[in-house]
Formats: C-alpha cells, sequence, structure tokens
C-alpha cells in the first residue's frame, strides 16, 4: 500500500476481496475490500463519513464509487457483481485499487421521482432532509430497475419511506419484515 504525491492525493490500495455475513445484516452479502484508515485519512484527512472516490481497480475505470466507514477509521469499497465480473475476481481474490475522491460526482434527481414525490404533500421536503447519501441511495435503487413495473413498485416504495419518515436502510428492512410477515 503506497500514497502518491500530487495535489489532488491519489492511494493505492492492494487488497483481498472480502464477503460481509449475515450478522452485518444491511451489509449481508456484500462483496468489498478495505481501504485502511491511514490510506483513506490521505483522500479526506479526519474524515468519519462514506465519501465518493474515483480511479483503476485492476486497470477498469471507475466513479462515483462510496468509501463506506467501518470503524476504526477503517472504509470499505464494495465491488458489485457487474464490477466483479469485469474484473473477472471473485471473494478471495486481490484487486489492486488506485483511488482519488471523486470531487465531482452528482447524482440527478429523476424527473419521474420528483413528480412522485410532488403529488404527496411534505414528502419532497422529507426526501431532501435525508443526508445526500441516502438520497443517492434511493436514486440508484430506482435508476437500477430493469423494467418499468420494478422502477413503478421502487417509486410507490420511495413514497411511502418518505411518508413513514425511513432513510433507505429503514425501508429495505421495512420491506423485508412485511414480506417475511406475509409468508408467516
Amino acid at each position: 500500500m503506497t500514497a502518491h504525491n500530487s495535489i489532488d492525493p491519489l492511494i493505492t490500495v492492494s487488497a483481498e476481496i472480502e464477503k460481509f455475513g449475515t450478522e452485518a445484516a444491511e451489509k449481508a452479502g456484500w462483496r468489498y475490500i478495505l481501504v485502511p484508515a491511514a490510506l483513506a485519512g490521505i483522500l479526506r484527512p479526519g474524515h468519519r463519513q462514506s465519501y465518493r472516490v474515483k480511479g483503476l481497480i485492476d486497470r477498469v475505470p471507475v466513479e462515483g464509487m462510496s468509501l463506506v466507514p467501518v470503524g476504526g477509521g477503517d472504509f470499505i469499497l464494495a465491488l458489485n457483481g457487474p464490477l466483479r465480473r469485469q474484473l473477472g475476481k471473485k471473494e478471495g481474490d486481490v484487486v489492486t485499487a488506485v483511488l482519488q475522491e471523486d470531487k465531482d460526482f452528482k447524482i440527478e434527481m429523476p424527473e419521474d421521482l420528483e413528480m412522485c414525490l410532488l403529488d404527496e404533500p411534505g414528502t419532497l421536503e422529507k426526501f431532501m432532509a435525508q443526508p445526500k447519501s441516502h438520497r443517492n441511495y434511493f436514486i440508484n435503487w430506482i435508476n437500477q430497475a430493469k423494467t418499468l413495473p420494478t422502477r413503478e413498485k421502487r417509486l410507490v416504495m420511495t413514497v411511502n419511506a418518505m411518508l413513514r419518515g425511513l432513510d433507505f436502510g429503514g425501508m429495505i428492512r421495512a420491506e423485508q419484515a412485511s414480506r417475511k410477515d406475509a409468508r408467516s
């Protein structure tokens, strides 16, 4: 692991792809690499919240990826299935990431989400009061829907989450509990 000197700091991390078990409920099943506190601190000294990075992972360009704090100053970088397939890597394999803070990262609110939130009084305000990272979770989740019915279901779930005062994780947990109750 090394650090590079430049105007926008770069770090290089070589790490094994790990997997969260079921004890980490909200991250269960995630594949990730660990970014130690000493390196994460080069990118954003003293910062203890999620932030976006860009760069290369085994020569594959990436941007807008979240570094997520896991305690002790360490962070993780989640590697989703499509990225792992592009890398040709699986759990236990080692990857090398050259990263810097992604200061240009921005997610635009989809027009259909904004219209749905405007239809229910107060929900747009509740959505905008969410931390930026949680707004981005909702938006990415909606944008990743592969079919129109799935997208519509996610829009409805997002509006309902705002009506209930839930953040993204709370919405997902409530939906899982609802499905579990329905099976019982």
